[in-house]
């Protein structure tokens, strides 16, 4: 009871009601500490005048959580794959490129604060504050509600998850996100695996529930797989 006469006792001006109803409606949280928040959307340009902290410390920390959230996440969603290859998607999905079109689609630069008039990328401000809010939450919230912010509601809402990952990643892949997609068991069966004077030979055939698709052929088992992937999504009219 305390805790409810506590959190109804502090008064919270319009800016806070506004940002707090953002942050609600864009990232599906509510900030407890609402001056974390308002620290990871202020720029350094502001805070140098100012005195203020800026968002520099808070875009350190979110950039190290956010890398170990979405690492997670395509450690689980491709438990076939090596460590090389996860790096790759890593790497495209927390790109510059992506932040940035996660904080447009935010329209999260209505609520940093910076010195305009000054020579500052937006777009750079805009990638950068949104690692700084992904550190406030953990700070706030925990790594589970950082996990919650971005599965549900960053990747449904900003970014269209498959289609950046089917822009860069190979046939194998793409057809493992589709088949996911469809709610449909898939499968690589290997049909002949031979070595002739020390050259080896794999077939192998795509097999989606139960029923036989794309096959291919190489001189390794994953030259074969890539290619009755990539003849498999023919068939079946993705490619």
């Amino acid at each position: 009871m305390a805790k409810w006469f506590s959190f109804r006792s502090q008064r919270k001006s319009k800016e806070d009601l506004e940002l707090i109803r953002f942050l609600i409606r864009q990232i599906g949280y509510r900030p407890e500490n609402i001056e974390l928040f308002r620290e990871a959307l202020t720029h350094k340009s502001i805070s140098n005048n100012t005195g203020d902290p800026s968002n520099e410390r808070l875009e350190f920390l979110g950039d190290a959580i956010l890398d170990a959230v979405i690492a997670e996440y395509l450690f689980m969603k491709f438990p076939d794959e090596d460590e090389g290859y996860l790096t790759k998607l890593k790497s495209k999905v927390i790109s510059r490129q992506s932040l940035r079109s996660i904080a447009e689609s935010m329209r999260l630069k209505e609520y940093i604060t910076y010195q305009k008039g000054r020579a500052i990328k937006i777009a750079t401000l805009e990638g950068n504050a949104f690692e700084a809010l992904i550190g406030a939450i953990y700070l706030d919230g925990g790594l589970e509600a950082v996990k919650r912010s971005v599965y549900h509601h960053v990747f449904r809402l900003h970014v269209d998850l498959n289609n950046l990952l089917e822009k860069e990643i190979d046939f194998k892949s793409r057809l493992f996100i589709w088949s996911q997609k469809n709610k449909l068991e898939i499968e690589f069966n290997v049909l002949d695996e031979s070595s002739n004077n020390g050259a080896w030979y794999y077939e192998v055939e795509v097999i989606i529930n139960n029923q036989p698709y794309g096959r291919g052929a190489g001189e390794s088992k994953k030259m074969a797989e890539q290619i009755a992937a990539k003849e498999t999504l023919l068939l079946i009219g993705e490619l």
